[in-house]
């Protein structure tokens, strides 16, 4: 009973000093929300101008952490928003998928984002070599670029032994080009894709980094375009480089200890200790779970039952709730002054490679789209 008592504390004081930092993401997001109608009406005689309420959340956020600050009440409740609701709101983007529709999307998918990792990964070595960046630096940029961004550098860090700063640093990148490539993809998307949302999702969901970002650039790209299909693109199109981490952790940690082995260099101190993270996150399974969820109730239940509508109508709600909510709280976290801390070779690396990417996937969706459709 004395267990049970001190886990509930426990549990309560957490949520206690979560809500703070959830309550301000949810103002900020509401006041994007606001925001974003006010510029599409034109309120105040002002020429109308269609704004996505995800763009608008992050910019909110990015000005209001380096203008006024995040206090220390609200961080951990920002990094629960960011790290668990945002999930949250990921996984249920499932439900707007059959697994008909996932096979489909995957199948188009899966070629454009074979490319775009070998060409991170080939391009991330090669550039980080020829700019005399630290090789476990190198690799960790080369994979956070390629697979799933800030996720794929914590898991492969202790793998590899990089030291603490390597590691902070190739975060720092991701985070940086990740929401410069989230703020500006979707118009590059609409302007060349946009009489295709499926692979403008695509696009989207193969260029940038993190997963936050992608869901974040196809939710802008959605709202923008009016087109929900993107959105279930970029996420199939990302689980497939989520993925690729199972595959590539080892080779990462081969590469490197036989590098090492050659020229007798010694890490300082591993980035993390203890077991490295999942190679597969939970909520990608959890997206693959309502997948299979939706699949199953539009066949046992039929596709126009109102009942099954009204539950996937929620699941859609919920889901553009929390991630609105999570990318408030991506904005909250981008401080412009970490860029200057890294060094001018590390962020050319990084921006290089970002480019070479955005570029191989850009150039191959439009292909399909021209060619192929």
């Amino acid at each position: 009973m004395g267990l049970r008592r001190q886990g509930l504390a426990l549990g309560w004081t957490a949520v206690r000093e979560a809500v703070p930092g959830l309550l301000l993401a949810v103002g900020l997001a509401a006041l994007a929300r606001l925001l974003a109608q006010a510029l599409a009406a034109g309120v105040g005689g002002l020429p109308k101008f269609p704004l996505s309420p995800v763009m608008c959340a992050v910019v909110l956020g990015m000005l209001w952490r380096n203008s006024l600050g995040v206090p220390g009440w609200a961080t951990r409740g920002l990094q629960w928003t960011m790290h668990r609701l945002l999930r949250v709101g990921i996984a249920l983007v499932g439900l707007r998928l059959t697994l008909a529709g996932a096979t489909t999307i995957a199948l188009t998918a899966l070629p454009v984002a074979a490319c775009c990792l070998t060409v991170a990964l080939l391009s991330g070595l090669t550039i980080a070599r020829a700019l005399a960046v630290p090789r476990r630096l190198g690799v960790l940029l080369a994979i956070g670029t390629a697979v799933c961004g800030c996720t794929a550098v914590v898991a492969v860090s202790p793998v590899i032994h990089a030291r603490h700063a390597e590691t902070a640093f190739a975060v720092t990148c991701v985070v940086l080009f990740g929401c410069i490539a989230m703020l500006c993809y979707p118009w590059v998307a609409g302007h060349f894709l946009g009489a295709s949302p499926v692979h403008a999702g695509i696009f989207l969901g193969t260029a940038i980094h993190d997963t936050s970002q992608v869901i974040g650039a196809a939710l802008i790209y959605s709202q923008q375009a009016a087109a929900p299909a993107a959105l279930a693109a970029a996420s199939v199109a990302k689980l497939l480089r989520n993925l690729s981490i199972a595959i590539l952790l080892p080779l990462a940690a081969w590469w490197v200890r036989r590098a090492e082995a050659a020229d007798s260099e010694v890490a300082e101190r591993p980035a993390a200790g203890g077991s490295p993270p999942a190679l597969v996150p939970f909520f990608v399974l959890a997206f693959i779970g309502f997948i299979v969820l939706r699949t199953c109730g539009d066949a046992l239940f039929g596709a126009t039952a109102a009942w099954w509508q009204a539950v996937v109508n929620t699941g859609y709600t919920a889901s553009d709730l929390f991630l609105t909510c999570g990318m408030t709280a991506v904005g909250l976290s981008v401080a412009f002054t970490d860029m200057w801390r890294i060094g001018w070779r590390p962020l050319a690396a990084g921006l290089v490679v970002a480019t070479l990417v955005g570029s191989c996937s850009l150039l191959l969706t439009w292909g399909m789209v021209h060619f192929l459709t």
